[in-house]
């Protein structure tokens, strides 16, 4: 038992005495005894990777900085570090009656942007809809304001607002969206979700979209890839040089994004500005009639061109149209089980165009303003006749 304790003592103090006093602590080498082993080729094959890299992953040669940027990524960086902070966030609040008759608050969201250093901020009109919302703006460092509605566009979607900063601020320049091309770098920034200052980067990818909405048919929009979600809506689309394009109005679908986002040309929140400081207000043009359209068989048995047109239904007392001597209908027949009001004014061209559908007739009262003349063709009594009218404007919004 002893010499079974001297022995086990003495290969102790040997192995100590060993490692103590070897040269290299290298896996390798400690393992070096068991070279021509089964056991030390396993053991090399496990610590190989280890001992010739150090670690697990690989570095880049050149450490990101900087000035390691691709000129894309540093123009992307440099429109945003301008771009947020002209880009706002709105919430607005309406109070409604609910089922209970009780009056509670309706909240939206919303983006929007400066476009001069004294807080007027170009946004959507459905961001700040609603019968005298109570509107308030933050800014990207935080500061909240009240805003003012100085004017609402329902036929483009858009509106001005109006803080009153204490100090200038930074806003951003209106580009000339005529110039959009497909495929052109855009980007977008808003607060969508209520993720203040996301960029979206994309392409232009179609120009001229008519997109149809319960309030109104939006046209020359610029479509993109850039992603627009909720929150999005009144944000700036940029160009590459940071200039604003549109602005970012809806996307396609009630998924959520896929790729498919649309924005009003910019060209058309300036025509909207242009009126606004001609005249201190937006106001939408009316003529001051309601239409039935009419064509083919249904045309031809009221005895009226078979090419059709809009038949005048009412003409509103007071009105541009009763002004200039419009008729509305002085009977009712039935078309199946509808009423049509007949024996007024078929409309069969504006401006010398073929009117034959409510949209068609809606385009062309998108494209004029609050006493812009309009030359309306008329079927009266079996003759064509053309009477001149000056558009009127339509009540403000509260």
């Amino acid at each position: 038992m002893k010499a079974r304790t001297l022995i086990l003592t003495a290969a102790f103090v040997a192995g100590f005495l060993a490692l103590t006093s070897t040269g290299s602590w290298r896996v390798a080498d400690l393992l070096a005894p068991l070279a021509n082993t089964r056991l030390g080729a396993k053991l090399r094959g496990a610590i190989a990777p280890i001992e010739t890299t150090g670690k697990l992953w690989t570095s880049p040669e050149v450490a990101q900085g900087a000035n390691t940027y691709t000129p894309d990524e540093q123009n992307n960086i440099d429109i945003y570090r301008i771009a947020n902070e002209a880009t706002v966030n709105i919430t607005s609040v309406v109070y409604r009656q609910d089922w209970f008759f009780q009056v509670v608050p309706e909240r939206g969201q919303g983006s929007g942007f400066l476009i001069d250093a004294d807080g007027r901020i170009l946004t959507n009109r459905h961001v700040v809809s609603g019968r005298a919302p109570e509107v308030w703006v933050t800014l990207s460092d935080k500061t909240r304001y009240k805003a003012r509605i100085l004017g609402r566009d329902s036929r483009a979607d858009l509106a001005l607002i109006k803080i009153e900063p204490k100090k200038k601020l930074p806003f951003l320049k209106l580009g000339d969206s005529d110039k959009a091309r497909v495929g052109q770098k855009v980007l977008a920034i808003g607060n969508p979700f209520g993720l203040d200052g996301t960029l979206t980067v994309g392409v232009v990818s179609a120009v001229g979209r008519t997109i149809r909405t319960e309030d109104a048919i939006l046209e020359n929009m610029i479509q993109t890839d850039a992603a627009i979600n909720p929150g999005n809506s009144g944000g700036p689309l940029l160009d590459g040089h940071g200039n604003v394009l549109g602005i970012n109005t809806m996307i396609y679908g009630a998924q959520g994004n896929i790729g498919i986002g649309f924005a009003m040309p910019i060209n058309r929140a300036i025509a909207m500005l242009e009126e606004y400081q001609a005249r201190g207000r937006v106001a939408r043009p009316v003529l001051g009639i309601t239409t039935y359209p009419v064509a083919g068989d249904l045309a031809e048995a009221l005895e009226l061109p078979v090419e059709g047109g809009l038949l005048i239904q009412e003409v509103a007392p007071g009105s541009p149209a009763e002004v200039a001597g419009l008729r509305g209908a002085r009977r009712v027949v039935y078309a199946g089980n509808y009423p049509i009001g007949i024996g007024g004014d078929l409309i069969i061209a504006l401006d010398g165009q073929p009117i034959r559908t409510q949209e068609a007739m809606q385009r062309l009262m998108n494209h004029k303003k609050a006493g812009d003349p309009l030359e309306v063709t008329i079927f009266r009594q079996g003759r064509t006749m053309k009477i001149r009218v000056t558009l009127g404007a339509a009540a403000e919004e509260l």
